[in-house]
């Protein structure tokens, strides 16, 4: 899949967004999940922004979501940005909004972003060594999942395998990382 980006440069970080606006997604924070609504579109874009995210430990992936609308069907929640960021980077939360104050235009790029589904060992996340866990906080309204690359890869297929429910009854996948880590709810919806 081609995804254009804009790329940034904030001090010696480099920030990822994609160019054109997901206008048919949202995520929420629901006190005990978080909640991404999203049309068939944005579902197959985010899923290449989690592989971009695998492959790019030394970048920050940027998915700004917060000022989009609400479904009408959907209650409320606070609604949050997204920032996907590899473990190594060792990014703070702390800093991000300083670092989102500054990202300016950007320059524009193309990357090729491609996806199998993994083979996946359930039974790992169960061992304290594990490395490929996520790990969350939320900061200045935004949402960051921070793990290893094997963990984005993992479970971007979340997203690639959603799909609309055929008569619109509730079709979802959920991302229930292992550890202090909350559920991550991806609902499929069309209508906007």
């Amino acid at each position: 899949m081609k995804l254009a980006l804009t790329v940034h440069q904030v001090h010696r970080l480099t920030v990822l967004r994609p160019a054109r606006p997901l206008r048919h997604a949202v995520l929420l924070d629901e006190d005990r999940s978080f909640d991404a609504y999203l049309d068939q579109e944005a579902a197959r874009r985010i899923g290449a922004l989690w592989e971009l995210a695998a492959a790019s430990p030394h970048a920050l992936v940027h998915v700004p979501l917060r000022g989009n609308a609400v479904p009408a069907s959907v209650g409320g929640g606070r609604r949050l940005d997204l920032v996907l960021v590899h473990h190594s980077l060792q990014f703070r939360p702390s800093r991000w909004k300083e670092v989102r104050g500054r990202l300016g235009a950007g320059r524009a790029r193309t990357v090729e972003v491609g996806w199998r589904a993994p083979e996946i060992d359930h039974a790992a996340g169960r061992f304290r060594e594990n490395r490929d866990l996520f790990h969350q906080h939320v900061h200045a309204e935004t949402l960051f999942m921070t793990g290893s690359a094997k963990a984005f890869r993992d479970s971007a297929r979340h997203l690639f395998e959603l799909a609309p429910a055929p008569d619109g009854t509730h079709s979802c996948t959920e991302l229930d990382p292992v550890g202090r880590a909350r559920l991550v709810h991806f609902v499929s919806c069309e209508q906007w």
